[in-house]
């Protein structure tokens, strides 16, 4: 199965309108993972642009948001003719650090900046630090097992797994599963591998386990692995890379990485299994709510989602962030940051389909431009 396949233009219009529709006023809606939505106003692809500024500008963090960046970082280059920016995907839990250190322009971080981490934010600009969201992508459950083409897992089994409350692929919790049936299971241990360095993606799975599978995970969230078992490995690049070396292992990983060895499983949630796509992420998110409504900081509520039962919505999903400031001291930064911010929402995004990412609408694009305008 491929993943997230690249889209014509028919095709990301379409995923565009879809994805993030309930952010807005008129959100789509489906009750099949076959069936098609009714579209909200597709993102624009263009906006005005006020070039120049600080070159390069310099960003650090999430690297399930790595890909995404070079397409933003293309489009911004061509559309500002020599401002370049400078990207370091260290993980979340880095680019924070360095953000709040003063060390770099943004942040990229999987999972909206903490209380604490936000605090530190807003001391490092003088005034509020905004997360503005840029990248949406599903997290797969990606696994390599000879033989095995086609999984599904609920939320429980998962939790079980990760945990190590499940260790073998034959174990007959798998195997009762609906849509695993007919597959045949080797008694062969399953090889948990997580991120060793501080994810959002970490984050972000285990907040899903937790809304989605709450008597089976009760290890928290937090941007550092709590299940206990297992090896890590760092990136998102370091643990897809790890499971295709491994057969029987088993991992969390941005969608966009799940291919070439690593095989995404379907998700039940107790509608049946629903395969990883761009259009069951979109259904999943009717019920996207913003942490703090009516400001420009936009991060996403997604517990929601998470313990939701939507049929055909794919509902294990993170939003990536720019951690910036609401003002800058040097205005060179500021207007460099506004012009790449401005292309990586309008321009950047007509490309990410092909990355394995999502585009957002028009819904969430107005309100993130409202943002990145109101930056000084």
């Amino acid at each position: 199965m491929k993943i997230m396949r690249p889209l014509g233009a028919v095709g990301i219009v379409a995923s565009a309108a879809l994805v993030l529709a309930a952010c807005g006023s008129d959100p789509a809606a489906s009750n099949s993972s076959n069936s098609s939505s009714a579209a909200a106003p597709a993102a624009t692809g263009t906006a005005q642009v006020d070039c120049g500024g600080k070159s390069p500008l310099s960003g650090e963090g999430s690297t399930a948001q790595n890909n995404a960046i070079d397409v933003f970082k293309l489009a911004y280059g061509k559309q500002c003719s020599g401002q370049q920016v400078n990207y370091t995907a260290s993980g979340s839990g880095a680019g924070v650090k360095q953000f709040n250190g003063n060390q770099v322009d943004f942040g990229g971080t999987d999972s909206p900046a903490t209380k604490t981490d936000l605090d530190a934010a807003n001391k490092r600009c003088g005034a509020p630090a905004w997360n503005i969201p840029l990248v949406v992508g599903p997290v797969a459950v990606g696994y390599h097992l000879q033989g095995v083409d086609k999984l599904t897992l609920t939320p429980s089994v998962i939790a079980k797994i990760f945990t190590g409350a499940i260790k073998n692929w034959n174990d007959p919790a798998i195997k009762a599963v609906k849509g695993n049936e007919s597959v045949t299971f080797p008694d062969k241990a399953i090889q948990v591998v997580s991120r060793s360095d501080e994810s959002g993606t970490t984050d972000n799975f285990q907040k899903y386990l937790g809304a989605a599978a709450p008597a089976d995970w009760t290890k928290g969230a937090g941007k550092k692995f709590n299940g206990g078992v297992g090896n890590g490995a760092s990136g998102s690049n370091g643990v897809a890379t790890t499971v295709k070396g491994a057969d029987g292992s088993i991992t969390y990983v941005e969608g966009a990485f799940a291919k070439d060895g690593v095989t995404p499983a379907l998700i039940d949630s107790g509608s049946g299994g629903v395969e990883l796509s761009a259009q069951n992420v979109a259904k999943s998110l009717d019920a996207a709510t913003f942490l703090t409504p009516g400001s420009n900081d936009l991060a996403l509520d997604l517990n929601k989602i998470y313990a939701s039962n939507t049929p055909g919505a794919y509902p294990l999903l993170l939003t990536t962030y720019e951690l910036v400031c609401s003002k800058y001291s040097n205005p060179d930064v500021s207007k460099a940051l506004k012009a790449f911010l401005t292309v990586s929402a309008t321009t950047g995004q007509q490309q990410l389909s092909a990355k394995g990412y999502v585009p957002i609408p028009q819904s969430l694009q107005d309100k993130v431009l409202t943002a990145i305008k109101a930056i000084s």
